[in-house]
C-alpha cells in the first residue's frame, strides 16, 4: 500500500480510502466489520464516514454507519490509534433530523459541536482525525450541475465555520479539519479564514472525481497542489458505472441502482457513449475497466487519497488491486483523446 501525506498535517494516509457510506443499508453491521478487517489487513489506514450515512439518507438510518464503526471500534481497540478516521458534518439542509431541536442543518457554530459531540459518542472515540463540512453553507447547487447559480444570501460566514472547528482542535475532539463538495472560490474562502484567524489550514477536500466528472481539473487542481490541500476523490468509479456492470441497460441484482435508483448523476445524455469508450479502452488492453478507471485516479499528482466503497469481500479486493496497476503513456494519451470527446459529461 503507499501512503500520501495528507495535507500539511504530518499524517500519511493510504492511497485508498475505504468509504463506509454502503454499511446500515446495503451492509450490514457484521460485513461493515469483515471490511475493515480486511481493509486493515491490505495496509488501509483510512477511514472516511460521515454523520448522514448511510446512503441514502433517512431519518431511521441515520448515525447507523457511524456506529458500526464505533462497534468496531469497541471490539478491537489496538486498532483506533492505527486508523486515521474522517468524519463529516451536515452542510446546509432542509431536513430536520440531525439535530435535536429539529432545525434545518447549518454549519454554525452550536450544530457543528452538537455533531461533533453525536459523531464521537456513535464512534466510541475521543476524537476524529479528519473533521469534513460536507456540502458549503451557502445557497449553490454543487451537485449534478454545471452551471453557477448567484445568491446574494451569504450562509454562514466561513470564519465562524473555521472558528468553531478551530477551537474544536484546541479541545482535542479533533485532529485536522477540511472541506468537501467545495468550489474554487470557496476553498480559497477558508484557506483565507485559516490565515486570518491564525488558526491550522484546511488539511484537504473531498470532491468527485473520476474519469467522467474530471472538473476538478480545471481550478481545484492548481489550489490543491500549491496549497497542499489534496483531494480525497470520492466516486472513483462513478458509483459503479465505470465498472461496466450498467452497460447496455443491465441493472445487477442488489446493486445501489438496482435496490435505490439514485444514480442520475451518472446517466446525462453524454454518460453512456463516455463510459462505453473507456470500458472498450480497458477491454483492448486486458485490463479491467474498474482497475483502470481508479488507477487513474490514483496517478494524478493532486490526489491524496481516493474513497472507495463497496458491498462484498471481492470489490474490495478487486480495487486495493488497483493499486498493482500502472498505466502506460499510451493508455494515458488514449484516456485524455476520450476526455476531450467527452469532457466531464457528468459533473
Amino acid at each position: 500500500m503507499e501512503f500520501r501525506e495528507l495535507g500539511t498535517t504530518g499524517l500519511r494516509v493510504s492511497a485508498i480510502c475505504l468509504g463506509t457510506m454502503t454499511w446500515g443499508s446495503q451492509n450490514s453491521e457484521v460485513e461493515a466489520h469483515s471490511q475493515m478487517d480486511h481493509a486493515v489487513e491490505a495496509g488501509i489506514n483510512f477511514f472516511d464516514t460521515a454523520e448522514m450515512y448511510p446512503s441514502p439518507p433517512m431519518e431511521e438510518t441515520q448515525g447507523r454507519t457511524e456506529a458500526y464503526i464505533g462497534s468496531w471500534f469497541s471490539e478491537r481497540p489496538a486498532r483506533r490509534r492505527a486508523i486515521v478516521l474522517a468524519s463529516k458534518v451536515v452542510g446546509r439542509t432542509d431536513a430536520t433530523y440531525f439535530r435535536k431541536g429539529r432545525i434545518g442543518g447549518r454549519v454554525t457554530r452550536a450544530q457543528i459541536f452538537e455533531a461533533v459531540d453525536a459523531s464521537l459518542k456513535r464512534l466510541r472515540t475521543d476524537y476524529i482525525d479528519l473533521y469534513q463540512v460536507h456540502w458549503p453553507d451557502r445557497p449553490i447547487t454543487v451537485f449534478r450541475t454545471l452551471n453557477y447559480v448567484h445568491s446574494e444570501e451569504p450562509g454562514v460566514p466561513i470564519e465562524e465555520t473555521v472558528q468553531a472547528l478551530g477551537d474544536l482542535m484546541a479541545e482535542g475532539k479533533i485532529r485536522h479539519y477540511g472541506i468537501s463538495n467545495e468550489t474554487a472560490w470557496g476553498t480559497m474562502r477558508y484557506l483565507a479564514a485559516c490565515e486570518k484567524l491564525r488558526l491550522p489550514r484546511i488539511a484537504s477536500i473531498q470532491n468527485v472525481y473520476n474519469l467522467i466528472s474530471r472538473n476538478f481539473e480545471h481550478g481545484l487542481s492548481e489550489i490543491a497542489l500549491r496549497e497542499k490541500v489534496g483531494l480525497l476523490a470520492y466516486s472513483p468509479l462513478a458509483q459503479g458505472y465505470l465498472t461496466g456492470k450498467y452497460q447496455g441497460g443491465a441493472l445487477p441484482e442488489g446493486s445501489r441502482k438496482q435496490r435505490y435508483n439514485r444514480l442520475q448523476r451518472y446517466e446525462t445524455p453524454g454518460a453512456g457513449p463516455a463510459i462505453g469508450a473507456y470500458v472498450a479502452l480497458a477491454e483492448r488492453h486486458g485490463l479491467d475497466p474498474a482497475r483502470m478507471a481508479l488507477q487513474f485516479v490514483l496517478s494524478r499528482p493532486f490526489v491524496t487519497s481516493a474513497i472507495i466503497g463497496v458491498t462484498s469481500l471481492t470489490q474490495l479486493k478487486s480495487n486495493i488491486a488497483a493499486m498493482d496497476l500502472k498505466l502506460n503513456k499510451e493508455i494515458l494519451a488514449a484516456i485524455d483523446d476520450i476526455n476531450l470527446i467527452y469532457t466531464y459529461p457528468c459533473p
